[in-house]
């Protein structure tokens, strides 16, 4: 399995790793209470540089253009045609459009199993597009975000390994 997020945070920017902020916290949390075990799964971002604003001492995310996207898929398709995975998860919508195409909507397909587009069909079994980890940090009711964000995961689960199958 393949997981790609948006971009790098302050925190995976310094330590060069992605998702060991705030939102990886939560994020392994949740792969563990949907049955995943962090180590065996490929973690990625959709752009490969931290955009950001200085507010004093503070580096605050800034969303990625169009263009910043654009410029990193190569690199995210050359990591899809190395890992080759059966299931892409793809969190959060800069990701969700980089790698399902410019009109995918998280809110209306989010947790459900998606064919890949054709440039990625040769590298990808399935895919499935959830929230990323840090809209549930920002959620108003975080308790349902995150069990609907558990959700999503374990659908995921269930597609890379089906009940009943070893």
């Amino acid at each position: 399995m393949l997981v790609v997020g948006e971009q790098p945070g302050d925190r995976e920017d310094l330590v060069g790793e992605p998702f060991v902020g705030p939102a990886g916290r939560l994020l392994d949390k949740a792969f563990g209470e949907a049955g995943f075990d962090r180590s065996s799964l490929y973690l990625t971002n959709a752009v490969k540089h931290f955009k950001f604003t200085e507010r004093g001492k503070r580096r605050i995310h800034q969303k990625p253009s169009r263009g910043e996207v654009v410029a990193c898929r190569p690199w995210l398709i050359a990591e899809l045609g190395a890992v080759r995975p059966d299931l892409l998860v793809v969190l959060g919508a800069v990701a969700a459009q980089s790698l399902l195409g410019p009109s995918f909507k998280i809110t209306r397909r989010r947790g459900e199993l998606v064919a890949p587009p054709g440039d990625i069909a040769d590298f990808v079994g399935t895919a499935i597009a959830t929230v990323h980890p840090s809209a549930v940090l920002r959620a108003p009711d975080r308790q349902q975000a995150y069990a609907e964000f558990v959700a999503d995961l374990r659908a995921a689960r269930e597609a890379v390994n089906p009940a009943g199958s070893g």
